[in-house]
């Protein structure tokens, strides 16, 4: 998904600086770059990707970005590979895992893992996605041990705004789907067709951190920079934070 700051009708692709992001802190890196071009001139285009696009997009050198938002480990190892400048990069803040239902429907009880688990084998559908996100809630599955039980009614989409879009228009009541707490929170805000429920129990909880870097094949590098200086600032992780990015 690619978005375009309004600056960019100014400027030249060769001035704009170009944005790689996962999709988790999607809002806040939205609304940095829009900070930041009403700050400086400079215009912006945003594509955002699961984290695994992101990392092979980078590593294959298709990217055609300026700068990269990832998680902390994906960063460290653009980092290692010679892929991004050295000492230009910030950690932006940190996203937890959480738990939607269709906007309306009663709120399960998730305030422990076992409360979690009785939520999940009571519910006619259980959602997530095939991204790393996913991955996790897929091991939580098996911790939770309830792999089996819940093999036939469990739904894997591409990604976690599949997961809300057919979670908002589903017709069956009771269904549960997990996801990244600030993606949950923009699709509420969007169209009010799903709800947060909260963040899963401390006993099973996930916490991603995502930095910002500038990549080594920047060509807009001094305007990038300035950009990743921006989100690692105080103002920045301000308009982070306000999207639920803590």
């Amino acid at each position: 998904m690619v978005e375009a700051g309004r600056n960019n009708r100014e400027t030249s692709m060769a001035d704009t600086i170009r944005i790689l992001s996962a999709g988790a802190p999607k809002t806040g890196v939205s609304r940095c770059a829009r900070a930041y071009e009403q700050a400086t001139g400079h215009g912006t285009g945003i594509t955002f990707a699961t984290a695994p696009a992101v990392r092979q997009s980078v590593e294959s050198g298709e990217d055609g970005a300026d700068i990269v938002v990832a998680t902390v480990p994906v960063v460290d190892g653009f980092e290692a590979a010679g892929l991004t400048v050295p000492g230009a990069r910030a950690t932006v803040g940190s996203v937890k895992a959480a738990v939607a239902v269709k906007a309306g429907a009663p709120f399960p009880d998730i305030s422990s893992a076992d409360s979690l688990r009785a939520a999940i084998l009571a519910a006619p559908a259980v959602l997530y996605n095939s991204a790393s996100s996913g991955l996790y809630i897929e091991k939580m599955m098996e911790t939770l041990g309830i792999v089996d039980e819940i093999r036939d009614r469990t739904i894997r989409l591409p990604n976690g705004d599949a997961v809300l879009k057919h979670l908002g228009s589903s017709e069956t009541p009771g269904e549960i789907g997990f996801g990244q707490a600030t993606e949950i929170r923009r699709q509420e805000e969007l169209d009010g067709l799903v709800a947060l429920v909260g963040a899963l129990p401390k006993e099973v909880e996930n916490i991603t951190t995502y930095a910002v870097a500038l990549l080594s094949h920047a060509r807009n590098a001094e305007a990038a920079g300035g950009l990743v200086t921006f989100m690692g600032s105080a103002a920045g992780l301000k308009i982070f934070a306000a999207t639920g990015v803590e």
